[in-house]
């Protein structure tokens, strides 16, 4: 399923993902398309969108323009907020499909923790059935929403997309997860560069120690820890920095150097604060 140069984790139903992708937050849509191909070009084979980017139709045109087989990508997409809901749901990812212009993806997501989630879980559960959609799972999820939502559903989300980098390590969470069967994804592995990561001490020194970059060392200290990476660059020298990650294994004691990092918090955004809970329910996509 992946470049031969990216490993892969086995999904609860069998399915293999690779350990790291390439995903197009914030990546304008006349733009995406090219950095999608400098990427696929670069060895990755996961790609990971959402309807709220709104460029999965310059994903689906980067497909095919790669001429890279379909069965050996990993497409990831995601449903809105304002889609939730069993029936919504079902047209929403029909929807997707057509913008992609693909007959199945790899996984489906559950966007956000708000609205009516259980009916689209249902339908979801459907199209995994179907096989339009070979894994499904949820985005943003805290710990306390994922064990309800496993607990009163026949299929439990198979990955959990959530903020994760060394300021805010999610370990807990992870073996929450991990006890579920549930695979940790991050997003935002770098923090967007806040608190000054990609000048950080810690991380600058371990990374001299191994003629590595920054980057390179918040992507494999978070591969080592089983979590799944989507990271994002434009740029197609960071593209192929950030995918030479496997010839080098960071020791406990940088592992552990890392760990005293963690702030504990998010350093964007609170699913329980009120008026974010607002802000969010209130963004319309059309």
């Amino acid at each position: 399923m992946a470049s031969a140069t990216i490993p892969t984790v086995e999904l609860r139903n069998g399915v293999e993902m690779p350990v790291l992708g390439f995903g197009v937050f914030q990546i304008p849509a006349d733009e995406t398309e090219q950095a999608l191909i400098g990427a696929i070009e670069a060895g990755y084979r996961s790609l990971d969108t959402a309807r709220s980017y709104l460029n999965e139709e310059a994903v689906g045109s980067a497909i095919k323009a790669s001429g890279v087989p379909r069965g050996e990508l990993f497409v990831t997409t995601k449903l809105w907020i304002e889609d939730q809901g069993e029936e919504k749901a079902k047209l929403a990812f029909e929807a997707s499909l057509r913008r992609l212009g693909l007959e199945y993806v790899d996984l489906f997501l559950i966007h956000q923790p708000l609205g009516d989630y259980y009916g689209s879980w249902r339908a979801m559960e459907e199209v995994n059935r179907q096989g339009l959609a070979r894994a499904i799972g949820v985005s943003n999820f805290y710990p306390d929403r994922l064990v309800d939502l496993i607990d009163h559903n026949e299929v439990a989300p198979m990955v959990d997309q959530i903020e994760c980098h060394p300021f805010f390590q999610r370990s807990a969470e992870q073996q929450l997860m991990r006890e579920r069967g549930v695979q940790i994804e991050s997003w935002g592995p770098f923090a967007e560069g806040k608190n000054n990561l990609f000048a950080d001490p810690t991380l600058t020194e371990i990374g001299s120690s191994h003629d590595k970059s920054v980057a390179q060392v918040v992507l494999r200290w978070l591969i080592q820890r089983d979590v799944v990476v989507v990271q994002k660059s434009v740029r197609p020298e960071r593209m192929r920095e950030n995918i030479e990650v496997f010839d080098f294994e960071l020791t406990d004691v940088e592992m552990a150097r890392i760990a005293t990092m963690d702030c504990r918090e998010s350093l964007f955004f609170d699913h329980r604060d009120p008026a974010m809970v607002s802000w969010l329910n209130e963004r319309r996509l059309d």
